[in-house]
C-alpha cells in the first residue's frame, strides 16, 4: 500500500527540505514531520497571555496582592553601623 504524500507549491519550502534533508542525511518526510512537530510544540501549544492569566484566576479562589504582602513584612535596613 502507498505511503500518503503530502504536496506543497512553494519552491522555497521544498528547496529548503531538501537541503535540510541532504545535511542531516534525512528524509523528506522525516525532516517535514520534525520541522511540524517543533511548529506545533513552539506555536500551536501556546495560549494567549489574557486566556492564561484569567484562567488562572477562575481556578484560584485567593487573589494574592504580592505588592501589600511586601510592604506588610518589609523592613527597612538601617545599614551597618560604624
Amino acid at each position: 500500500m502507498a505511503e500518503p504524500q503530502l504536496s506543497v507549491r512553494s519552491a522555497k519550502a521544498r528547496d529548503l527540505a531538501y537541503r535540510l534533508a541532504r545535511r542531516e542525511n534525512r528524509s523528506i518526510a522525516d525532516i517535514v514531520e520534525r520541522a511540524l512537530e517543533s511548529y506545533e510544540i513552539r506555536e500551536a501549544g501556546r495560549e494567549p497571555a489574557s486566556l492564561f492569566y484569567s484562567r488562572l484566576t477562575a481556578s484560584i479562589s485567593v487573589d494574592i496582592d504580592l505588592e501589600a504582602i511586601i510592604r506588610e513584612s518589609g523592613k527597612v535596613h538601617t545599614g551597618t553601623e560604624l
